[in-house]
């Protein structure tokens, strides 16, 4: 019997059920829908997490207080970070360095008779093309505005829209009051985006001096302190440069364990990207169960079509059919439903994500990969199981088979 005979045949069976074959196949094709949606969704997720990674900047340090940990809680800062820190790292890293740092809290704003409530951040002019801040209108303040401890403000590209809706341009040369301290409004920069869960549009700006004495009751402690290279390739040497200033401000020998973390956006990605690996394969795990479950029920239903189709494959036998041929007969039948239970499950994996992202508003993107493995995968389950049925049916004596009722 020739292949393409044995095929027509094959696939001619699983016509003859229509109804058996959509049903046996469903368990196929909800893994594989599965699998490519845990996938699109793992995929997407890190796209994003990479893209507001590189609006954070992607040579930028971030330099923040120490924690006491114990028992695996943290118990507190060990230290404190200052301007001082700041200055010391300015000053004392010959040109290498670009540092902002930041004091930052929640407050009351207001603007004639609307409210809001934005997170103000206290920083130095650097802090802006740092983080690629581009102006809508106005100005950025400047460093005579830092000394001088001047109650200005530039605000984040939502914050116009929290106060009545007005305009950029209209904002420039007016007062807010922040948390009842009045601040005229010099700058409002374009529009940045959601990075790395900090949305710097719906916050407003000032100068870090302005923000410890007049805003946040003459807090000293920052937050954290930021250094930018010119380049990624130079973090490794600000590293060295950032400890060492760092440890003789605090006055740490070294070798002795630091007060201070000092870390990159990479660290950040490189977590994420561990979390989502773990959670995608967890996802994954379930989803293949759906296929192995389905390949078992494909094995049942293959084994059901050998006991009644005995007598067929005793007249095929007695024509001259090799075991060979049966086997492969049995096997296109197994391999045929997996695959179309396969490709089918792609189109309804790639449904099921386009739905995500319509309604969701989750991002997805699915890699041919995945569909390339999902497709492999269901195909070797309809060889796996479809072994079993198809040996059955090969090791069928003709004569028995013939006298089958």
């Amino acid at each position: 019997m020739l292949i393409l005979e044995i095929i027509m045949v094959s696939l001619g069976a699983i016509r003859a059920n229509v109804m058996r074959s959509i049903l046996t196949t469903l368990g196929i094709v909800i893994g594989v829908a599965a699998v490519i949606s845990v996938v699109a969704l793992g995929e997407g997720a890190q796209a994003s997490v990479e893209q507001q990674i590189e609006r954070m900047g992607t040579n930028v340090l971030t330099i923040r207080p120490g924690q006491q940990m114990w028992g695996g809680v943290s118990r507190g800062e060990t230290s404190q970070l200052s301007v001082s820190d700041a200055e010391a790292l300015r000053d004392r890293s010959e040109g290498l360095l670009s540092v902002a740092p930041e004091v930052s809290s929640r407050q009351q704003i207001a603007y004639l008779r609307w409210n809001s409530n934005n997170q103000i951040v206290g920083t130095w002019p650097d802090y802006f093309p740092m983080y690629d801040h581009a102006l809508q209108a106005g100005r950025y303040f400047n460093r005579g505005e830092v000394q001088g401890r001047r109650r200005v403000a530039v605000l984040g590209y939502n914050v116009p829209e929290a106060l009545g809706g007005t305009s950029a341009g209209a904002l420039i040369g007016q007062t807010i009051q922040v948390r009842g301290v009045p601040f005229e409004v010099v700058g409002v920069l374009q529009e940045k985006g959601e990075a790395a869960w900090i949305r710097p549009d719906d916050q407003i700006f000032i100068p870090v001096s302005t923000a410890q004495y007049r805003v946040f009751g003459g807090r000293e402690r920052l937050n954290s302190i930021y250094a930018a290279t010119a380049s990624p390739q130079q973090l490794d040497q600000a590293f060295g440069v950032i400890d060492r200033i760092m440890r003789r401000e605090h006055r740490i020998r070294p070798g002795a364990e630091a007060d201070f973390n000092i870390r990159n956006s990479s660290d950040l990605l490189a977590t994420f990207n561990e979390t989502n690996q773990t959670f995608a394969l967890l996802l994954a795990s379930i989803a293949g169960v759906s296929l192995l479950v389905g390949g078992i029920g494909i094995m049942n239903i293959m084994l059901v079509s050998v006991t009644e189709r005995t007598r067929e494959i005793g007249v095929r036998k007695a024509l001259g059919a090799t075991r060979r041929t049966i086997l492969f007969q049995f096997l296109v039948e197994s391999l045929a439903l997996c695959t179309l239970g396969g490709i089918v499950g792609v189109g309804a994996g790639y449904g099921a994500a386009e739905l995500l992202t319509r309604f969701a508003e989750w991002d997805t993107i699915i890699a041919p990969a995945a569909v390339f493995t999902a497709l492999a995968f269901s195909a070797g389950v309809g060889l796996f199981f479809g072994i079993l049925p198809a040996q059955r049916a090969a090791k069928l004596d003709p004569i028995v088979a013939l006298r089958y009722e």
